[in-house]
Parts: structure tokens; sequence; C-alpha cells
């Protein structure tokens, strides 16, 4: 990445980071725009991005605000009151604390025991229960001087071991996977002494969900041996870093065709950038007149005439098939 200049490795991590926040929230079944996520996090980055529709979500901006604190921040101290404010930021309808559901606050087990659980009530199974809340302070206070101390020297496998560490602590009433994630993070950029990201842990998780869950399951109700765990956890980040040119190239073509197209002076309306952004983003299947209409809301006349004049231009072309099949791809531009 070294070898891009700066705005590229800021246009990378900014693809890197939507795909992480978005891929930590899924593991726990949480779904988020992607296009609420880019925006919010191109705006709290001051990055202009070209062909980004800016928008506002709080619940969004919540969860971006925990991400950039961690690997923007990521020298800063983890001490307990920044942690309160990660939960505050993970669910923003609830400012303060409440009787059912404490943000910002560890958990006191009013409701019972912090267990997870799978099955119909009566006959579920309980896979493991957390500490008492009554040992919470003592244990998180453990925690957070490990951290920050000097104990142990290797950042990849201390960002394994705080993890681990820390959802097996489970101090919070929800939101414990995601936190841990973003701690983890934190270690990574720490790593990498840069708060630039080029890879996304997440996403390779929850490519990998049904192991993650196992191994933890495993290594937390058995001995206190780790070293399976730290064995999964590292082998999963060999396998990110692989799959990062993916993630990285994608940014760095749609920087550049955003960047052709406004030296070539070609203006473009907000149903067109919108297509357009989306088959940069993983559109699914061919776009097609139907699937123009769909997207944009537009009446058929009008989605033909927005497709016609970006084939006018050269950023699109038709396919091959014809008749009622047609469908239409990016075409590659040139300056």
């Amino acid at each position: 990445m070294r070898g891009y200049g700066l705005a590229s490795r800021w246009t990378a991590t900014l693809k890197v980071l939507t795909e992480e926040t978005i891929s930590s929230s899924a593991i726990e079944g949480v779904v988020l725009d992607p296009e609420n996520v880019r925006s919010s996090l191109s705006r709290m980055l001051g990055l202009e991005i070209g062909g980004l529709t800016a928008s506002k979500d709080w619940f969004v901006d919540g969860v971006v605000e925990m991400m950039l604190d961690a690997t923007q921040k990521f020298s800063t101290s983890l001490a307990r009151e920044r942690l309160f404010d990660w939960h505050s930021h993970l669910f923003p309808a609830f400012r303060t604390t409440r009787d059912k559901f404490r943000v910002g606050a560890w958990r006191d087990d009013s409701q019972g025991p912090m267990q997870v659980v799978s099955g119909p009530v009566g006959r579920h199974r309980i896979h493991y229960e957390a500490p008492a809340a009554d040992r919470l302070e003592a244990e998180m206070g453990k925690f957070l001087a490990w951290f920050d101390g000097k104990e142990q020297d290797d950042p990849l496998v201390k960002a394994a071991i705080a993890h681990l560490w820390f959802v097996t602590i489970h101090p919070f009433e929800d939101g414990n996977g995601r936190i841990a994630r973003a701690i983890a993070e934190m270690c990574l950029a720490r790593s990498d002494r840069s708060s630039q990201r080029f890879y996304s842990m997440s996403s390779q998780i929850l490519e990998e969900r049904e192991g993650y869950y196992e191994v933890l399951q495993k290594t937390q109700t058995g001995s206190l041996d780790i070293t399976k765990w730290l064995m999964w956890f590292l082998g999963c980040l060999d396998r990110a870093i692989e799959q990062s040119n993916q993630i990285t190239s994608s940014a760095l073509e749609k920087e550049l065709f955003w960047k052709t197209l406004k030296q070539k002076r070609v203006s473009l309306n907000s149903r067109q950038t919108k297509v357009l952004n989306k088959l940069f983003g993983g559109f699914e299947g061919k776009l097609t007149r139907d699937k123009w209409m769909k997207i944009t809301k537009a009446s058929s006349r009008t989605a033909l005439r927005d497709i016609e004049e970006l084939i006018a231009v050269g950023v699109i072309e038709q396919e091959e098939a014809g008749g009622r099949s047609t469908s239409y791809r990016l075409k590659k531009i040139v300056l």
C-alpha cells in the first residue's frame, strides 16, 4: 500500500472500515445499510469521496464512532469510561441506564445470570455462563491493567487474548461480541502502528462464523489452555490479510473511476450515481432495466434514458445477450 498515494490509501481504508463495521454487526445478526455506514465513515474521517450520497443515521453513526475511536485512537489507553462510551454508541436509543437494559454500565444480573443459550425455552441448552455481576469490577480491572501493560509483548497474540478474555467476562448485557472485536482491531492497529486499515478481520470471521463460535465455546467451557483459540485466531487473521487484495483493489478501482469521470466532466444525476455505487459495492446478478427501476423507483422510460446516457458517455455498455434479457455492465474508461 506504500506504493499508492495518500488519497488512495485512505480510500482503501474507508472500504476496509466499512466492511469491518458491517461484518462485525452481521456476526451478531445486526444488519447495517452499507451506504449509510460508508457515508458516516467518510464524514467522520473528513474524506471527500466521489459519487457518495450524504446521509445520516443515528444508529449507524454510533457504531461507526466506536469503530473509529478504536482504530484511529489506538494508542490511547483503554479505560473503563471509554468502554462505557463504546457501549452507549452501540445503543444510542438508551442514553441512560434503565432497569431492564443497562447501557454504558456493567450488567447487574437483575434478570438472572448472563448465559449464552440456544434452543426453545424449557429445552434450551446453556453453552456458557459468564462470571457473576459482583465480580465484574475486579475482573475488568485486571483485564484493563493487562491490556495497557507490558505483560504480553506480541500485539497479534495480545489481540487474540484480549478478544477471548473480554468476551469471556461478558461485562455488558449486550454488544459484548462487537466490543471484543473492536478491542482486537485496536490491538491490530497498534501492531501496524497505523490508523489506516487494509484488511478486515471481522469480514473473515463472518465467513467462518460457525468455526468462530465453536472454538470460542470449546475454549470457554474447557480448561484454561487457550492454544487452539490462538491458533484459530491467528489463522483467521492470516486468511483476512490474504483476502485484503480484493477489498483494497476494488476501492482503488472505484476511486479511479470517479476521478476519471470528474476529469472528463461527466455529469450524473442522483439515480445514475446510486446505481453506479451499487455496481461497485458487490451488485448481485446482472444490471437490467427492471433492476434499475427497482433501485431508483423510476419509470421504465426514465430508467432507459438514464441507461442510454451512461452508454453514450462510455460509462456502461450493453452485454452481448439482447432482447428481453438485455443487461449492462461497467465499461473500463480511460482518460
